[in-house]
């Protein structure tokens, strides 16, 4: 019997000072207009939340394991690329990705407009569905004062069974 697991990946970005903005990487999507976020890479939430969950259900490290601070390499990497490299790593561990779901928490941007090209975006990037959804936390916390963004992600992995390709 193949036995999926599940993992949990959380991911919180603030925005980038005033004085050093940046541009903002949500969900794989580049905002025009709307405030970036500070971080290593691109500061997208969505896409680190996704991977770290990846990594999480196949029980091999996390974010900071695989891309952390320390990885010079990674300075200013996209989302979508780590997202894509989480999705190539877990596979070589010999796990397939039945699925990844994303929320995220924010004010700002105005997401239901361009979810489908974020699902998308994602999707293709790790190969294998992913889901993203939005809320705000009714102007409460970090992510409510317009701190910055919170993303939380599940995704489902499963074995590989003995003798696949993958």
């Amino acid at each position: 019997m193949i036995i999926p697991r599940t993992g949990i990946g959380l991911d919180v970005h603030a925005y980038a000072a005033e004085d050093s903005p940046r541009p903002l990487w949500l969900g794989g999507l580049l905002w025009p207009g709307e405030r970036g976020l500070a971080g290593h890479s691109d500061g997208d939430p969505v896409a680190h939340a996704a991977a770290d969950a990846l990594f999480s259900a196949a029980g091999i490290g996390d974010l900071g394991t695989h891309f952390g601070t320390d990885r010079p390499e990674f300075a200013g990497a996209s989302g979508v690329t780590l997202l894509a490299e989480a999705a190539r790593i877990v596979r070589a561990a010999g796990f397939e990705i039945g699925n990844v779901a994303v929320q995220f928490v924010a004010n700002r941007p105005k997401f239901g407009p361009r979810r489908e090209e974020s699902q998308q975006v994602l999707s293709d990037a790790a190969d294998a569905p992913i889901s993203v959804t939005a809320t705000t936390s009714d102007r409460l916390g970090f992510t409510g004062r317009g701190e910055g963004i919170t993303a939380v992600a599940t995704a489902l992995v499963y074995p590989r069974p003995a003798g696949a390709i993958g």
